[in-house]
């Protein structure tokens, strides 16, 4: 639901209609959705199958507010399975009931129940999105989550003519969960997806699927903002229109130094705003706006295919209401980079850079009170007695940082420290390094086995923290985009092999890095981030490549409750669901 106030009131009305926008201007308005998770069928690839939705849809509905609104959804769970729901990239100042990954800031939503989530966007504006947190649910549990700037502040580029979700996603013809739920009983990596989708459909290069295409219509001489999110499970994606050039103004609901491409790179959780100009006449042609995967994995772990939708011009000889596309008319196809092409992914990340202006800085934290040194990576664990397990010589696949693989507790990791009833939940003891410094990046050691625990670690209320991760060679070098809840954080420096913690730092960036909620951390090499623990509660901290989550990349954060009012954790909502 969205409020709109009248441009055509009565003039005695002009001054109360004035006093109200300033109003809303200041405080925001509340905007309430009604979430259903129900069962829907769903056809694609000539596949019919039942699966998880929000309201019959997939993708689900788009939420809208303005920076400063209240949002309020009420999810009522109609399904057979548990369900909570992430509101990926917001903020969540003291509000960490509302963040929803399930074990960590809430229990799930047990069939039959409902939770009203409710948080306040404050100091954001530009492209989220919100999908499932709990198993691999977001398959088909996701949507955009678009946060306008406050009224009468225009964006700091041109105002686009029209603005556009397209978020790619990945089609499975089997059930998500049965495909996870193998991969955990048998220690080996999971089917991979069918397909990949633009909004929810495969497109013209799929089987079967022609009639499932998404087409974008434009005006000549227009300028169209694409709003892109990458809800896909697995797969990082390159993306490129065909003979269009495409300007990155955003990432992560953070403004970007604009700048143009033929073709980005982004992350499962990351989102990119790009504006794309329609060339200045009708050119008599359609073009493929295509998506295919990076991955430096090794074949067969990850979907290589690729998603196509149409872009196509409107004739200004044909009326708007004759059919839209045109049979015969020719159709280019962009370009994509190899599907390893490590190069060109470094090369499209180095251009991001924070506006770093008045109206939006870069606060990025000159001084630091905490370094922290995670390795991230790919590992194994023993295989239980009496099985066969489908991992490296007879092993069950797993995950890790700094050597630890995270297990869900069996409580949610926030009510267990809110309430002080944490002995059993978890230990507050995530190691802050390696406690075996081995070389990360050059031949794996023998031993590829790893610690499994639920451990957290432990910030003071505003320490500035400086964290470097590190890609490790075990079972192969690759990409690993990381999400951390609760903080934007500032991606400060990257680079390639081991990371030289007296080098590196001198080519820091610490005047006007990219500021975003999901980084990279880079296939054999290393990422450095900032950012100030200013938002007490637990945070979970996850590869966004749900394999690699399920095998265990996660961690959480907890930071303390300040010493002032403003600077503690909430009290929990009276419906919080319980396990």
């Amino acid at each position: 639901m969205t409020m709109a106030l009248s441009s055509a009131l009565p003039s005695p009305l002009l001054l109360a209609a004035s006093l109200l926008l300033l109003i809303v201007q200041a405080q925001g308005i509340t905007r309430h959705y009604e979430f259903n998770v129900q069962m829907a069928n769903a056809t694609r690839l000539c596949n019919t199958k039942s699966m998880v939705t929000v309201n019959g849809q997939c993708p689900g509905p788009e939420l809208v507010a303005r920076e400063g609104d209240r949002v309020v959804i009420r999810v009522t769970n109609n399904v057979a399975h548990n369900i909570s729901l992430h509101w990926h990239g917001v903020r969540q100042v003291r509000t960490g009931w509302a963040d929803g990954p399930a074990y960590i800031t809430q229990c799930p939503i047990q069939t039959g129940q409902s939770y009203v989530y409710n948080f306040t966007v404050a100091g954001q504006r530009g492209t989220l999105w919100w999908h499932a947190h709990i198993s691999w649910l977001r398959a088909t549990v996701y949507g955009a989550l678009v946060i306008l700037p406050k009224l009468g502040v225009p964006y700091p580029f041109p105002a686009p003519h029209k603005e556009v979700p397209v978020i790619f996603g990945e089609w499975w013809n089997a059930d998500t969960e049965e495909v996870v739920n193998q991969a955990v009983q048998t220690g080996g990596g999971p089917n991979v997806s069918d397909a990949f989708t633009i909004n929810g459909l495969p497109g013209p290069l799929y089987n079967c699927s022609a009639q499932d295409t998404f087409k974008l219509k434009v005006k000549p001489g227009k300028t169209y903002m694409l709003r892109l999110i990458n809800a896909a499970l697995n797969e990082e994606l390159f993306f490129a229109v065909a003979n269009h050039t495409l300007t990155v103004v955003e990432v992560d609901a953070v403004y970007v130094k604009p700048f143009t491409v033929d073709t980005l790179v982004i992350s499962p959780g990351q989102t990119t705003n790009v504006l794309l100009t329609a060339k200045p006449y009708y050119p008599g042609a359609n073009f493929y706006m295509s998506a295919a995967p990076y991955s430096t994995a090794r074949p067969g772990t990850f979907g290589n295919t690729t998603v196509a939708g149409i872009l196509e011009y409107e004739n200004p000889a044909m009326s708007p209401s004759a059919a839209s596309f045109v049979k015969g008319l020719p159709l280019f196809k962009p370009t994509l980079p190899q599907l390893n092409d490590t190069d060109f992914v470094t090369n499209f990340t180095d251009k991001l850079r924070s506006l770093a202006t008045p109206e939006y800085p870069a606060a990025v934290p000159q001084s630091v009170d905490k370094r922290f040194f995670f390795t991230v990576g790919l590992g194994t664990l023993p295989c239980p007695a009496n099985m066969t397990c489908q991992g490296p010589n007879n092993t069950q696949m797993a995950a890790s940082m700094n050597n630890v693989s995270f297990v869900l507790p069996a409580r949610a990791l926030l009510q267990s420290h809110f309430t002080g009833l944490s002995s059993g939940v978890y230990a507050p003891d995530f190691p802050v390094a390696p406690l075996s410094p081995f070389n990360y990046t050059g031949t794996p050691p023998n031993n590829t086995n790893v610690k499994t625990g639920t451990k957290l670690l432990v910030l003071r209320y505003n320490t500035s923290v400086e964290l470097v991760m590190q890609d490790t060679s075990i079972l192969g070098i690759e990409s690993h985009p990381l999400h951390l809840h609760g903080f934007n954080f500032f991606v400060i420096g990257q680079g390639f092999g081991n990371y030289d913690a007296v080098n590196d730092p001198a080519k820091f960036n610490l005047v006007d890095p990219v500021e975003r909620n999901t980084v990279g951390v880079p296939a054999g090499g290393w990422v450095a981030i900032r950012f100030l623990a200013d938002n007490p509660g637990v945070w979970f901290m996850h590869c966004h490549l749900e394999a690699h989550t399920t095998w265990g990349l996660r961690m959480a954060w907890l930071v303390l409750d300040g010493s002032h009012p403003n600077q503690k954790l909430l009290p929990p909502p009276s419906d919080l669901p319980k396990c």
